[in-house]
Parts: structure tokens; sequence; C-alpha cells
């Protein structure tokens, strides 16, 4: 059993991105840091630092920060606003009040 736990934990510290290689110091970034940048690159037209962010988590992290960004962006502008989440989102998205 311990030698199970010792093969997986060195995996684990071997493996790329941990920053434990031959003097290099590569950070690892968290999904919802992923989401931020990539949404502003994007709001920015910035496709050279958007190919670097998408490096940084797998795709369906990525999709997951970005959509809970989107969800708290439009809960924070519909309490600054004093209106309803639906309505900041149809008003974000150009569509028709209901």
């Amino acid at each position: 059993m311990f030698g199970r736990i010792r093969k997986s934990v060195g995996r684990i510290v071997k493996s790329p991105g941990t920053g434990t290689g031959l003097g290099t110091e590569r950070r690892t970034h968290n999904l919802f840091e992923a989401a931020a940048a990539y949404v502003s690159a994007r709001a920015e037209d910035d496709q050279d630092r958007v190919d670097e962010v998408v490096a940084w988590v797998s795709p369906e992290a990525l999709s997951f920060g970005v959509n809970e960004l989107a969800c708290r962006a439009v809960i924070a502008l519909a309490r600054e606003r004093g209106e309803s989440p639906s309505a900041v989102a149809r008003t974000l998205l150009g569509l028709p009040a209901v």
C-alpha cells in the first residue's frame, strides 16, 4: 500500500508544470485565474495572450471558469444596476426584455 502511495506522489512531484525541474520555475495557474486572463484577452482582442492562456488549464476547466466568471459578473452588474440577473443578461446579449 505504501509503495503505491509513494509511486503516486513521485509522479505528481515529477509531473510537468509543478516547477520542480532543473532550475525551471514554471508557475501553475488555477482555473479562475485562467478564466479571468482568457476573458480579458478576448475582450482586448489579444490573440497571442489567448493562445498562451488556453495552455494553462484543460479546456473543460477553462470552460467552467469562464462560466463561473460570467455568472458572477451578471450578478454583480444586476446588484449595481438594481435589476434582475435575467434582465442584465438579456441586455448584455442584446435580447429584447421579457
